[in-house]
């Protein structure tokens, strides 16, 4: 795999050692079982997977590759590059202007830019409407394109069901730029339809099976359907693609219940299915799948608490957030700064993203355990951050100092 160019200030030694090492012993990704830093009365149990992804490096080193080869031109971001605020903070102080939030709300008018300045589109990509605003403005969208190749893998396998006659139906957050993208593209090839979860893929089989009215389709999945989207037709043959950010058994699930549901329907066998229901197969990328798996392998550790690094927005590390909260206390932070002493910690909540400060998070132990984990554009920096700043709350940090000398001393 392509090996980027990442600026420094967000590599970590230790945790760049940690990563080489384990890849070296297990380079067909069998062993995922965390990786233990004893610091004595603390233990610190880290992730195999985690931190940024293929998608990730490639966008940031487009970014700053542009800044360093454009001095003097003005440059813009469609809207966030990444999920992370540390990235997104250094990129504003380089220079770079957001066009849009994060929820596609224009921050500059698309009249202020011209065929002079450069627009960098984003790793979760972008709509084709946008691109034509864009085309039409002259910016050349294609040279500065950090798009993800595991989002646009997710638009081709689009295209490949739409040719097929079937219609799409896109397991993704609504409001997230990734699945307004791929919405967007998988619109231009067929009739399609975003859902949310499983309960919008319930409220979907109402209409499959007819128990629900097509009248009240609209209304229901309001600003989530394809122009010109008929649900007596659109219905019968379906394939199911995802953003590629999702918690994987609930894109699972939810193609196995689509399925079922349109079996049972028009009383298909296994082999007579497919008429009617596309194998799309699982569009989530590799990062994804690997650090979902990491973190579920890593809660058979017994732990007092987890704490998820990364970008309150980011939908990768809520999730992984989520798969630590059904077993243990999970705390998800920005960064170390939040870890605010030995007793409070700011936490955000990843359903609703209200922040608040938990008191007494440690709890009273001679052998305190933490599993630690980040999403997939955080910043290697940030999770060493965090070690040290849990290291020194103990009064650890030689310890940690041994350790951290030890593990560079292997590679």
């Amino acid at each position: 795999m392509k090996v980027f160019k990442v600026p420094n200030i967000y590599k970590s030694d230790l945790i760049s050692s940690i990563k080489t090492k384990r890849k070296n012993e297990d380079r067909f990704k069998k062993d995922f079982s965390p990786t233990l830093l004893d610091l004595g009365s603390v233990q610190i149990f880290l992730a195999r997977h985690f931190g940024f992804c293929y998608g990730v490096e490639n966008a940031i080193e487009i970014a700053f590759n542009t800044i360093d080869e454009n001095p003097g031109k003005k440059i813009y971001l469609l809207s966030e590059m990444i999920h992370n605020p540390q990235v997104n903070a250094d990129l504003k102080k380089r220079g770079i202007v957001f066009l849009q939030d994060t929820y596609g709300k224009q921050i500059i008018p698309f009249e202020e830019i011209n065929g002079d300045d450069i627009v960098l589109i984003p790793a979760f990509g972008t709509t084709l409407e946008i691109e034509e605003k864009l085309r039409n403005k002259g910016i050349a969208v294609e040279k500065y394109n950090t798009t993800c190749p595991f989002v646009e893998k997710v638009w081709n396998r689009s295209q490949q069901v739409a040719n097929k006659g079937y219609s799409i139906i896109i397991h993704g957050k609504p409001k997230h730029e990734e699945t307004r993208a791929t919405f967007s593209h998988a619109a231009s090839f067929a009739p399609s339809v975003i859902v949310n979860d499983m309960e919008d893929a319930k409220l979907l089989a109402q209409y499959i099976t007819k128990k629900k009215h097509k009248d009240s389709f609209e209304s229901d999945f309001k600003n989530r359907f394809s122009p010109g989207f008929n649900v007596d037709t659109d219905l019968k043959r379906i394939g199911v693609v995802n953003q590629t950010t999702q918690l994987a058994s609930e894109t699972q699930a939810i193609s196995d219940f689509i399925k079922q549901t349109i079996s049972k329907y028009y009383n298909l066998s296994d082999l007579t299915v497919g008429d009617n229901f596309a194998d799309t197969r699982d569009t989530l990328c590799y990062a994804t799948n690997d650090n979902q798996t990491a973190v579920s392998a890593m809660l058979e550790t017994t732990a007092d608490l987890a704490i998820v690094i990364g970008g309150y927005n980011s939908s990768n590390t809520s999730h992984l957030v989520e798969l630590c909260e059904k077993k243990l206390p999970a705390f998800f932070i920005n960064s170390a700064n939040d870890i605010l002493d030995n007793k409070l910690i700011k936490t955000c909540n990843w359903r609703t993203k209200e922040v608040s400060t938990v008191e007494n998070f440690l709890p009273q132990s001679n052998l305190l355990k933490i599993l630690i984990t980040s999403g997939a554009s955080c910043p290697d920096i940030l999770v060493e951050e965090v070690i040290d700043k849990l290291a020194s709350m103990f009064l650890l940090t030689e310890t940690l100092l041994s350790i951290k000398e030890k593990w560079l001393s292997e590679i």
